[in-house]
Parts: structure tokens; C-alpha cells; sequence
């Protein structure tokens, strides 16, 4: 008798087995499953980069440097180089801990599904390792490096991303203000790495950079914290064409241009993703209140004008040729925004206009920071390179006296 498939019953002490039938086994089907790659130092590499979000990282770097290419005052190559490394690793360290808080809910997000921590091609461990060497690597360059206020701005940076912007992405709408704070404050890290200052002071005074036209023009006695400069004006400072100077109201300026583009950058890309952050629980201005949204974009969009047209030269950053020449990109900028409201405030599908109003808005920053460079007022670029080649003469001299000491 086939007893294959059956097992034995007792009945009794003298009873004899009975077969009984039972369901055949089977192998457990595992068709799907694919194991993960080892972790090679070239897939680990991948994987940081992620983490770090490169591309955006490289943004925030580039802006930082512009707030070092665009102050009067002297920089070295070392500074330059620690100012932009230092400010990667802070960046990379807040966007690590940014996707540790987040990976339960990048999973249900088409934008987001593919990161490192939602895919388990990392330990939470392992990338809270590399979010605590990279900040400490950060601030730790940068306070020894370059100067302990940067370094002070970019610990606070890390803190204000994954600490206050992250948890409040579940909390409120006001999150989008907090972020654009943190894109507004790599600029001002360039700019205290040359040694600027952010705060008026005897020492340090705001200064407005007037137009040539209106020399002729005289004040009272100036404020204590306003500079003391020939052909004084109300309320006022110099005229174009002054040596460089550390004037606080450059840092403000930067800081206003940063923070004011983040929102017709941010808020379309919020409005054209915000299924996503509907599913993962987001409060974004995008799903609360979408009029106001774009509203907010529009806000900006048109605050830019002065910003680039008056505040800026005013800070001496730039010449005020610079105010002609951003008005055409400002323009653009606005149209665009403009379009986005219209069709929103309408009830049409603003898809489109969302999606151009972005892009527009990726060119934007660019070609305005390359302007502000351009209209750099020629002394100060001339005193920029020669504090540079101090930097390097002073190196040399440092090198030849070690030289001198080890013979």
C-alpha cells in the first residue's frame, strides 16, 4: 500500500495505525525576491549621495559662494575652499537627518520611494552615523578654518532643517516660511566667511551706496550707526565708487534675495507633487489652500523688483546699473508667477503654468547671482583678487620660514 502522502493516527494501546491523509508539502515561492548587493565603497559612495541630495547640496555650496564672491572684503584660497566644503557637510548632515525622519512617509510618495533608507539599502544606524560625522565634520572646519560665527550659522542651519523644518511638514503650513529660511542663510555663511559682519555697530556701519546723481546733495549729522562718508545724504552714507567696506545691510540683502525666490521655486513644485504629500500626511499651503499658494509665489515673485532694483545696490553689492539689468529676468520671473495665480484663482488646470513657473525659476538664480557678479564694483573686485594674492604671499613666507626652522 502507497502510505505517501498519509500520516498515523493511534487509537487505542493495541489499536492499529490508520492513514490518514494530509495535504503534500510545498516549497515556499520566492520568485520576487532579490537579495541586496553588498555594500562595495562604489555603492557606498551612491548611497551618501543620496543621502546628501547632491544636486540640492550643490546648490546651497554654490549660493554660499556667492555670498563670498560678492563681499568687498579680501579672501583667501584656503577660506574658499573650507567655506565650500565645510558648508557641504553641514548641508549633507541636515538632508541625512531629514531622511531619517522621513523614510515612513517617503515611502508613499512617487518622489521620494526611491531613496537609500526607504529601499533598506542602509541602516537608520549607519545613516545617523554618517548625519553625525558629516555635521561635526562641518561645524568643525568651518570654526577652525574659517571663523566660529559660520560656523555658528551652519550648525543652527542643520538644526533649523531637520530639527524645526521636518517635523513641522506634519504640523502646519508655516513650514514652507521655515524653510526658506534655511535656503536664505548659505549666502549669509559666504559672506561672514570673509569676515563680514551681520549687525550694525560703531565699527561696522550701514552704509547706503547712492547714486553719483545725488552727491551734490548734503545731510545733518549722521546717526551713530550710520557711516560717516563725504557728500553725505539723509539718512544715508556714501557714494558710488567707495572702497570696499564691511556694511551689514549686504548680508540683508542676500538673505532677502534667497529667501523670497525660495517660494515661486518651492510652491509650484509643491503644487505639482501635492497628491504625494496628500498621501504621506503633509500640511503644505499646496493642499490647504491652493489660491493662497500661489498667491504667496506671486507675493515674492513681485518682491523681488526692489529687492534686486533698490536693496541691493543700496548695500553696494552691486553698481546701480545692476537695478536695469535684473529687471528683464525679474519680469519673466513674474509673468510666470503671475500666469500660475491667474489660472489657479480661475479654476483652470495650472499644471502647465506651475511647471514653467519652476523651471523659469532654476535659470533665474543663476543668471541673476552671475549679474550681481558682473556689476561688482570694480574696486572691489580689485581689492578682492589682491587680498587672494596676500593670502597666498603669506603662505609662501609661513612655508619658508618652517623650511628655514627644520634645516
Amino acid at each position: 500500500m502507497n502510505l505517501v502522502g498519509f500520516r498515523a493516527v493511534p487509537r487505542g494501546p493495541n489499536s492499529t495505525p490508520t492513514p490518514t491523509p494530509t495535504a503534500p508539502s510545498s516549497p515556499l515561492q520566492l520568485d520576487g525576491y532579490k537579495a541586496y548587493p553588498p555594500l562595495t565603497p562604489s555603492r557606498l559612495l551612491r548611497i551618501y549621495t543620496q543621502l546628501s541630495k547632491a544636486r540640492l547640496t550643490t546648490l546651497i555650496v554654490l549660493t554660499a559662494m556667492s555670498g563670498v564672491a560678492l563681499s568687498p572684503l579680501p579672501a583667501t584660497v584656503p577660506v574658499l575652499l573650507c567655506t565650500a566644503l565645510g558648508t557641504f557637510l553641514c548641508s549633507a548632515s541636515a538632508n541625512t537627518f531629514n531622511q531619517l525622519s522621513e523614510s515612513p512617509f517617503d515611502a508613499q510618495m512617487v518622489r521620494t520611494r526611491a531613496r537609500p533608507l526607504v529601499r533598506r539599502l542602509i541602516s537608520p544606524a549607519h545613516a545617523a552615523l554618517f548625519g553625525a560625522l558629516t555635521g561635526t565634520a562641518g561645524i568643525g572646519l568651518l570654526c577652525l578654518c574659517v571663523n566660529p560665527l559660520t560656523a555658528a550659522l551652519g550648525a543652527f542651519n542643520i538644526w533649523l532643517y531637520a530639527g524645526a523644518y521636518t517635523p513641522l511638514k506634519r504640523l502646519s503650513p508655516v513650514n514652507t516660511w521655515v524653510g526658506a529660511l534655511v535656503g536664505a542663510i548659505p549666502p549669509v555663511m559666504g559672506w561672514t566667511a570673509c569676515g563680514g559682519s551681520l549687525l550694525p555697530s560703531a565699527l561696522h556701519p550701514l552704509t547706503l551706496h547712492l547714486p553719483t546723481l545725488l552727491t551734490s546733495l548734503t545731510t545733518p549729522e549722521p546717526n551713530a550707526l550710520i557711516a560717516a562718508e563725504p557728500s553725505i545724504l539723509p539718512l544715508s552714507t556714501a557714494v558710488d565708487g567707495l572702497t570696499a567696506s564691511d556694511n551689514p545691510l549686504a548680508a540683508l540683502a542676500l538673505f532677502a534675495l534667497l529667501f523670497s525666490w525660495q517660494f515661486p521655486h518651492f510652491n509650484p513644485l509643491a503644487h505639482l507633487t501635492r497628491d504625494g504629500y496628500a498621501r504621506a500626511g503633509y500640511h503644505m499651503l499646496a493642499l490647504t489652500d491652493p489660491k493662497h499658494n500661489a498667491m504667496v509665489s506671486l507675493r515674492h515673485a513681485t518682491l523681488l523688483f526692489p529687492i534686486c532694483a533698490l536693496l541691493v545696490p543700496l548695500s553696494g553689492l552691486t553698481g546701480w546699473a545692476f537695478a536695469l539689468t535684473s529687471l528683464l529676468p525679474n519680469a519673466y520671473c513674474w509673468r510666470a508667477a503671475r500666469r500660475w495665480f491667474l489660472a489657479v484663482d480661475a479654476g483652470r488646470p495650472s499644471e502647465k503654468e506651475a511647471r514653467a513657473l519652476w523651471t523659469t525659476c532654476l535659470w533665474y538664480l543663476p543668471v541673476i547671482l552671475g549679474l550681481m557678479m558682473l556689476h561688482k564694483r570694480e574696486s572691489w573686485w580689485a581689492e578682492w583678487f589682491a587680498g587672494m594674492g596676500k593670502g597666498k604671499e603669506a603662505e609662501q613666507q609661513q612655508q619658508q620660514q618652517q623650511q628655514e626652522k627644520a634645516v
